[in-house]
């Protein structure tokens, strides 16, 4: 997995001096979630996570721990509960206890036995789609209509 193991969740992840702000079992979160670094959530987000832009980031919803929106972060590992879509631009860890009510975008992604998603899964290369997410702009796709590269319209 993506760092040492930890059957609650909360030891999973990245090491390095990056910033770690908790929000503990106890803590309701109403209102979105910007941040950097490392964001554990052991309690409730009623709310958006969106990691700040160009910046190396980690949420990792622990056992127990829930998000009421959408996750928006280059790293994300989950083992709680998130109930919509989850963008990771570059590693998505589901642990044994993770439940996802929403769609997954991710460039890599883990599955541990156990974990359960409820929406549809879209593989993005992390280059390709480093800048989009809700409110971004995709690659346009060429019109049905046009003709195939090649051959006379």
């Amino acid at each position: 997995m993506l760092g040492s193991k930890d059957k609650s969740g909360a030891g999973v992840g990245f090491s390095g001096s990056s910033a770690t702000t908790l929000i503990s079992r106890e803590t309701e979160v109403i209102g979105d979630v910007v941040f950097s670094g490392n964001l554990d959530i052991e309690g409730l987000v009623r709310g958006n996570v969106k990691a700040l832009p160009g910046k190396d980031a980690l949420v990792r919803v622990v056992d127990k721990g829930r998000v009421e929106g959408q996750i928006m972060s280059p790293s994300v590992v989950i083992n709680g509960e998130v109930h919509g879509d989850v963008y990771s631009t570059k590693h998505l860890e589901l642990a044994s206890k993770a439940r996802v009510e929403g769609n997954l975008h991710y460039a890599l992604v883990e599955m541990e036995v156990g974990a359960e998603i409820n929406g549809n899964i879209k593989h993005h290369s992390e280059s390709a789609d480093a800048g989009t997410g809700p409110g971004r702009k995709a690659p346009a796709a060429p019109p049905a209509s046009a003709p195939a590269p090649g051959k006379p319209g």
